[in-house]
């Protein structure tokens, strides 16, 4: 048995959600924020067989893509008189970041 833990972005987690469930896969969501940008995403719980770890990072992987973004950096403090423009700057956001661990004990009550 094998607890698949991933962290993925809000938009992505109820299409993998689904995918999962299709797939005879349980997952609990738990909803989350941080990384590089505060964002919300999902922290899924993915309780498998080791059979079937393969399988659930193949269905992660199909349904949490990378995308670009463009955001406007925070001015720093300025002196009197100075200007600070902001440009846009491009970042990439989305994909999955998956931890694999084993389970000691499992029960389902």
């Amino acid at each position: 048995m094998k607890l698949v833990v991933a962290i993925v972005q809000g938009e992505d987690a109820g299409q993998t959600v689904a995918a999962l469930s299709q797939s005879g896969i349980s997952v609990t969501r738990l909803a989350s924020s941080g990384g590089f940008l505060q964002q919300g995403n999902a922290t899924l719980l993915i309780g498998v067989d080791e059979e079937k770890v393969e399988q659930a990072i193949a269905i992660i992987r199909e349904n949490c893509r990378e995308r670009n973004r463009y955001l406007t950096p925070m001015p720093p403090m300025v002196e009197p008189g100075e200007m600070f423009m902001p440009y846009p700057v491009e970042v990439q956001v989305g994909g999955a970041t998956v931890f694999v661990l084993p389970v000691e004990s499992f029960e389902k009550l």
